[in-house]
């Protein structure tokens, strides 16, 4: 999925660009490209689709040129995550009835690779053999506020696989108060967003709970994989319910499941999270960028264009970014106001 619009990693990342095409981390990859690289060794390139804002196209053709363009699928509108997985479940449907299906933001990060392989296939597998709805379950590592929570009973253990639990219930995002109570208990994970299923699960989870979303699917399913295809879904589009996928699916269906995994996983929803991923130097600073001289600066990120050559003298607990002509220098305590200040 990769139809995001956002300013959150302002001015590197703006409308015409935003985050999941840039590299956020500085390692010459973008958020795409890096997502499409661990999928590498779990399936081919002519088995990724991508959905994404018919505006962003090209930019999806020139990043991943491996994937066939008839596999980038284009919304016309933002209808949330529902309506995105719906489309791209029918039209994986019309070639493969078979097919297991991951389900992923183009957007996150992931450290240990290895280990998120492991789990994907774990989770493949599991998929592949029954009719459960399997969800990724990160665990946390502090009382986060900006996730959604699943919670877990740890009592209902699959019997094809004894790391996959019975999903009791998802939490919204919670205030710090609950988010403490959560991870002082071992049955509270992180919703990363990521799910697994066959392609028969979860075309008959939405006739069964999202007919009206999955009829408009369905009653086009002889213009898949025609010239005439992206024409209908622009007709038709708009006419989806703007719904996510955890209201629309998650939280009615029954065999839901939970794979609770660590591989180091963020959504990097802001500067702080990035910064906490980075590495830093002897005073605390990120600096995703060459040609950068610091001086009495600490707990700072900075991230300038190549060739730029910056000097950063007395800051503490700052963002330095500057992009196409754009510089930004806020507190990290302040980044919630970017967005606000980025359109002035």
């Amino acid at each position: 999925m990769a139809g995001g619009v956002g300013s959150r990693f302002w001015p590197m990342s703006t409308e015409d660009r935003p985050k999941q095409f840039i590299d956020v981390l500085g390692v010459g990859r973008s958020l795409i490209q890096l997502t499409y690289d661990r999928f590498k060794d779990l399936c081919a390139p002519e088995n990724v689709w991508v959905v994404t804002n018919a505006d962003y196209k090209a930019i999806v053709h020139e990043q991943l040129p491996d994937i066939p363009q008839g596999n980038i699928l284009c919304e016309p509108c933002r209808r949330n995550t529902a309506p995105c997985i719906a489309y791209v479940s029918h039209r994986i449907n019309a070639k493969d009835k078979a097919a297991n299906i991951v389900v992923t933001p183009s957007d996150a990060v992931v450290m240990n690779v290895p280990e998120f392989r492991r789990v994907i296939q774990a989770a493949l597998d599991f998929a592949a053999e029954s009719d459960g709805i399997v969800t990724l379950g990160m665990k946390p590592t502090r009382p986060e506020t900006g996730y959604g929570y699943i919670q877990a009973d740890m009592s209902q253990q699959s019997l094809r696989n004894k790391e996959i639990f019975q999903v009791e219930k998802f939490r919204e995002k919670p205030d710090l108060a609950t988010a403490k109570e959560y991870i002082s208990h071992n049955n509270y994970f992180w919703n990363a967003g990521i799910f697994i299923w066959n392609v028969k699960t979860i075309i008959n989870a939405f006739r069964m709970y999202q007919p009206a979303l999955n009829n408009i699917f369905e009653s086009i399913s002889d213009v898949y994989g025609t010239e005439r295809e992206q024409e209908v879904i622009n007709q038709r589009y708009g006419d989806c319910e703007n719904i996510s996928v955890d209201y629309a699916i998650m939280e009615k269906a029954e065999e839901i499941y939970v794979l609770p995994a660590d591989f180091n996983w963020s959504d990097l929803g802001t500067w702080g999270s990035l910064q906490t991923l980075s590495k830093r130097d002897a005073n605390g600073n990120s600096i995703i960028s060459d040609n950068v001289k610091t001086f009495d600066t600490t707990n700072c990120i900075i991230n300038v264009e190549a060739g730029k050559q910056t000097v950063v003298q007395g800051l503490d607990g700052y963002i330095v970014a500057q992009r196409d002509g754009r510089l930004l220098i806020c507190k990290l305590s302040e980044e919630q106001r970017i967005k606000e200040f980025s359109k002035e």
